[in-house]
């Protein structure tokens, strides 16, 4: 059985995020979908929050599993069996990243490969952080999100408004 794991933080879940995991999910057997805990970033939704969403989004999919997981992502591919990590790639500029990102995993677990795939070109320049920008101000990120998920955010930014402004 082909199994791949694919780490990530999905504060919150994009389209470009489930273009990735859809089509990966036709390549493996199974995949791990695992939010994890990353130190240096500020999550706006907790990690129950994000593991929903996802779990909403991927609900169609057999062979998809969402779960949590804090430490390194090899650690959590060998857990699994899996011989491959997924990262997608947006463009040029999260190479150099990933790429460095894929060595020292490499390094790590030389029997896990690390697999890119690139974004569909519509979705290349999201990002979840921007898309919280955008939705802090009470734009329309409905092309980038699902609606379930469009609809957490302002009601997320919605709960906090009185947190934004001084």
């Amino acid at each position: 059985m082909r199994i791949s794991v694919c780490p990530g933080t999905f504060d919150p879940v994009t389209l470009g995020h489930v273009d990735i995991i859809e089509r990966a999910s036709r390549l493996f057997d199974h995949i791990y979908v695992a939010v994890l805990h990353n130190p240096d970033k500020k999550p706006l939704f907790t990690v129950q929050e994000r593991i929903e969403m996802l779990e909403e989004q991927f609900s169609h999919l057999d062979n998809v599993t969402i779960e949590s997981y804090a430490g390194l992502a090899v650690d959590y591919a060998h857990e699994k069996n899996a011989v491959a990590i997924v990262r997608g790639l947006r463009a040029v500029t999260d190479f150099e990243f990933e790429f460095k990102l894929a060595s020292m995993n490499s390094n790590l677990a030389p029997d896990v490969e690390t697999v890119f795939m690139m974004t569909n070109s519509k979705y290349s320049f999201i990002s979840s952080s921007a898309i919280k920008e955008v939705a802090s101000l009470g734009g329309d990120v409905s092309k980038w999100v699902s609606p379930p998920v469009a609809a957490r955010l302002y009601e997320k930014f919605r709960e906090t408004d009185g947190d934004n402004h001084e």
